[in-house]
């Protein structure tokens, strides 16, 4: 019987993450970096790296977002998932991650940090099972939820996707 939504969110204990979909921690690491060894972006120590389970279910939405750290994405199950990532610089990519490499699919793609994106299940009645790692580790400080009206100022090239990805 093939695995669901339903399964996975029982199964790994997964929890409503603000961004849209389901998450749970499952990595953190046991040591930090110093506040004084990081870049200038970072207030406080953090972990060397922290990593989850992500869930997009079937008509759901990661909403765009930035980190201050660079994440990388490993896709497990399910349909293939699309990552609309914006650089600071102004510039767009598509990157699907999934198991048809064929049609140029990956299962592993890193955000880099300070860049806003967002993601969906390639399928709308799909979902998409993935993994994050984050280096230096996550921490909610570093996060930040994009705005349509702060994003359009920077991309208004991009309103459409912007307005479709934005809470």
């Amino acid at each position: 019987m093939p695995i669901t939504e339903s399964d996975l969110i029982k199964n790994y204990h997964l929890l409503p993450h603000p961004e849209g979909g389901f998450y749970k921690e499952t990595y953190r690491s046991a040591e930090h970096i110093q506040e004084e060894c990081l870049p200038l972006r970072y207030h406080g120590e953090r972990l060397f790296s922290t990593a989850i389970y992500y869930l997009l279910g079937a008509g759901q939405f990661s909403a765009f977002h930035r980190i201050q750290s660079d994440e990388t994405w490993h896709f497990y199950a399910g349909s293939a998932l699309n990552i609309y990532v914006l650089s600071p610089e102004g510039g767009f990519e598509l990157i699907t991650m999934g198991n048809k490499i064929d049609f140029g699919q990956v299962f592993q793609a890193t955000i880099k940090a300070g860049h806003w994106f967002a993601a969906q299940p390639n399928d709308p009645e799909g979902f998409s099972f993935l993994g994050c790692t984050v280096a230096p580790g996550f921490d909610f400080e570093d996060f930040e939820l994009g705005t349509v009206e702060e994003l359009l100022s920077h991309y208004p090239e991009q309103e459409t996707m912007i307005r479709q990805f934005c809470r």
